[in-house]
């Protein structure tokens, strides 16, 4: 099937999902500098935006406190996008969410986006812990949604609680998702969707079509726009793509094993670190992950776009050394631009 231009990688946006990763023999310090850098490189590279997703009690990541890190990177920066990839609704106040990205979209006008998940980003114990034994229900997420939008419109002026700043800023909204829930939830209130395929790979046809099969209008959206986030690993031969990949598989391992750890340097092979079964197991995960030289990653998205139609893909590159990450977004920006 002969792909349309709206679907082609030339031209496409391609945008960039960042954890926030702590790499062995790294700080926190440095972890949160190699992001900036990061941000600073691709939006020199023509990236679309830069997102950060919220997580807790992780010693593999440092992206907890994702708002101040958003703040970060939107004023280490000049132009491209900067939101959350996401923030985690059940875990904070509505209000609160729409005082903090009101106050960065004030300060940084025309440059932030607010993705919201429905998942904790975390272990149930440390979600109790940031909920104060708030109990969530099946409901919650779209009325929490809905009381955010309503905090975000100009007609909130005269409520008796306001979001200020906040109310009636052009803050676009994202929905987030790994399963068809909040997929049939965008597509009734007609946001944008984005889907975690870089890990939660299982759904994401079925989510893909049920948005596009309930998509209503609304005033931010006329109509629908799907992301979906893909890992991938770029270098300058498969054979060094193949070599980087063996630090996101061991990653991989960790959360399989729930003994997370620290980035780990690549290892020649994986063979003697993980079972059979495991090694299934973390392939399965990572079922969206593409690893090779440019002309093979190409070839890659090319069938992955051809496949799913979406709009934007957003990709995560958990790569060891911070050159050969700079040099994978590097390599993957001449592919949408070529």
């Amino acid at each position: 099937m002969k792909q349309d231009s709206k679907h082609s990688l030339k031209g496409m946006k391609f945008s960039v999902l960042d954890l926030v990763p702590v790499a062995q023999g790294n700080t926190h310090l440095q972890s949160m500098e190699n992001s900036l850098a990061l941000a600073q490189h691709v939006e020199r590279l023509g990236y679309d935006r830069f997102w950060i997703s919220e997580h807790h009690n992780m010693d593999t990541l440092v992206s907890s406190a994702t708002p101040l890190l958003i703040g970060y990177v939107a004023q280490g920066t000049k132009s491209i996008r900067v939101g959350s990839g996401g923030v985690m609704l059940p875990n904070h106040a509505p209000l609160l969410v729409a005082e903090q990205f009101g106050t960065l979209e004030t300060l940084y006008p025309g440059r932030i986006d607010l993705g919201l998940g429905r998942a904790p980003g975390t272990d149930q114990l440390t979600a109790k812990a940031l909920r104060r034994d708030r109990p969530e229900t099946v409901h919650d997420f779209p009325r929490d949604i809905g009381e955010l939008q309503t905090y975000f419109s100009s007609e909130n002026r005269n409520a008796a609680v306001r979001a200020i700043p906040g109310e009636g800023l052009d803050i676009p909204l994202y929905l987030l998702g790994s399963s068809t829930f909040s997929a049939q939830l965008a597509g009734i209130k007609g946001l944008p969707y984005a889907f975690a395929s870089h890990f939660a790979p299982t759904h994401l046809h079925d989510a893909l079509r049920l948005y596009h099969q309930n998509f209503q209008p609304s005033k931010q959206c006329n109509t629908p726009y799907t992301i979906a986030c893909v890992n991938v690993i770029a270098a300058d031969t498969d054979e060094k793509a193949k070599l980087l990949e063996t630090s996101l598989q061991q990653l991989a391992l960790g959360i399989i094993r729930n003994t997370r750890k620290p980035l780990a340097p690549p290892v020649e092979s994986m063979d003697g670190l993980w079972h059979p079964l495991e090694k299934v197991q973390v392939e399965k995960m990572m079922h969206y992950s593409f690893a090779g030289s440019k002309e093979t990653v190409r070839k890659q998205l090319a069938s992955f776009v051809e496949a799913t139609r979406v709009d934007e893909v957003m990709v995560v590159s958990h790569i060891y050394n911070h050159e050969d990450r700079l040099r994978s977004y590097e390599l993957l920006s001449t592919i949408f631009k070529e």
